[in-house]
């Protein structure tokens, strides 16, 4: 179990208003700076494929490098974060991969990139199960679809931001390396921010008392049984029997590799089409500022149907199905010559992957108490890990040998199938209200 919270501090601070949505920014700072880190070898891929003259293949063993630790490190660190706490468990994480970025600078070839990637995975593996438990911590049930809108959305601001940033300083430099350095160290300046402002609700000095009365009245309300606050926290097994951990898991597993296919390789495609990567860049960034517009429709609009008396599940259910019908719009890319027309077509996906994503990342906030948050995001991301393992190797091995064609066609409908999974699995059940897994 996490660490029992200690005693408020006797020194009172002047409060900070609204400071959960101060603690959200911060979220969001980490996510935004999480994916400039693992974007920037993708932002400096078609270089290094020139200088080192790897194939698809082989840079796709770099991703896959990366995503093996990260794979694992989603159900490692998300036990681990339930247990020492969000604080400290985040704090870990983000100082380990800041110093493992700076590092890649170092790197002379495939083995040591592949070395890098690995162990930056495995740090950036912790993001998502602790900044998931936050907004359990900080945000009631009303709020919580915004708030993981407001985290995630950093995922494609710092996809969006990265190749520009980053083509710059390779070009300011003549060199690859110094942007491994100066895109680590925006972490270790996040930390500042970190360890100075974020506490838990129950002892934090600049909390102000109806905030902090809200938050725990809704925790108490939000228990499945009185008994369950005190209770110990279930086995691992014990999650994994039950079908919502399965919704939970389908809903990250089957949407996670197309949204890291388009992260990781649609530069790459774009290529492999005929563009220049110094001519997309006006393009470049439409995909995932539409990614980042879907995290908060999908936060809000599910947001706004629990405000007007809908159920959880079934507001969350709603853009999941809308999700996974919108992300069909990769398979007409596939005709098209238009640098424009093939980003609006990617943007319609992230757009629609966003949404969905948003929902996949609060059902274990939505369906489970605070102890156990991480532990259920950890399974997801895991999930999500190990088939985007699979299909990048997969991309690789196709796009090589054939084109990119079946994989935009499998990266449309496979979410689709995804949204019916999640229909069928995350719903009421005679275990929901009975202490482990709440109703939705």
């Amino acid at each position: 179990m996490a660490p029992t919270p200690g005693p408020v501090p006797p020194r009172r601070l002047r409060p900070i208003q609204g400071l959960r949505w101060w603690i959200g920014g911060l979220l969001f700072a980490s996510t935004v700076i999480n994916y400039i880190d693992r974007q920037t070898l993708s932002a400096l891929a078609p270089f290094l494929k020139e200088q080192y003259h790897w194939t698809n293949s082989d840079y796709a063993l770099l991703v896959i490098s990366f995503r093996v630790a990260y794979s694992i490190g989603q159900t490692v660190f998300g036990r681990l974060v339930d247990r020492i706490g969000t604080r400290r468990g985040l704090t870990l994480a983000v100082l380990g991969y800041s110093v493992v970025s700076m590092l890649t600078a170092f790197a002379t070839g495939l083995r040591s990139f592949a070395f890098f990637r690995f162990f930056l995975g495995l740090g950036e593996s912790a993001n998502w199960p602790a900044a998931t438990k936050a907004v359990s911590e900080w945000f009631p049930r009303h709020e919580r679809g915004w708030a993981v809108a407001l985290f995630d959305s950093g995922s494609s601001i710092g996809a969006a931001i990265t190749p520009a940033f980053v083509i710059w300083l390779y070009a300011h430099f003549g060199d690859w390396r110094p942007a491994f350095v100066v895109t680590g160290l925006l972490g270790l300046l996040w930390l500042v921010a970190w360890r100075m402002l974020y506490h838990s609700p129950e002892n934090h000095p600049r909390i102000s008392d109806e905030e902090r009365a809200m938050i725990l009245e809704d925790r108490r309300a939000d228990l499945a049984t009185p008994a369950a606050e005190n209770a110990p926290a279930p086995r691992l097994l014990d999650l994994l029997k039950l079908r919502q951990t399965w919704g939970a898991m389908i809903a990250r597993a089957f949407t996670d590799p197309v949204w890291f296919f388009i992260a990781d390789w649609f530069m790459i495609f774009l290529v492999s089409k005929g563009f220049k990567p110094e001519t997309t860049l006006m393009a470049f960034w439409i995909p995932f500022v539409a990614a980042d517009l879907g995290n908060f429709a999908g936060g809000g609009f599910s947001s706004w149907l629990i405000r007007r008396g809908w159920p959880v599940g079934r507001a969350r259910k709603l853009v999941v199905v809308f999700g996974g019908i919108g992300m069909t719009a990769l398979i007409p890319a596939i005709f098209m010559t238009s640098l424009f027309t093939i980003a609006g077509l990617f943007a319609l996906a992230t757009f629609s992957y966003a949404a969905y994503s948003t929902m996949a990342l609060v059902l274990p906030s939505d369906l489970y108490q605070s102890r156990t948050v991480a532990t259920v995001s950890g399974f997801g991301g895991t999930a999500g890990g190990i088939l985007t393992i699979g299909s990048t190797y997969l991309i690789g091995w196709v796009s090589d040998r054939y084109s990119f064609e079946p994989i935009l066609i499998a990266s449309s409908i496979i979410p689709l199938v995804g949204a019916v999974l999640v229909l069928i699995l995350v719903r009421n059940t005679a275990a929901s209200g009975q202490g482990v897994v709440r109703k939705i």
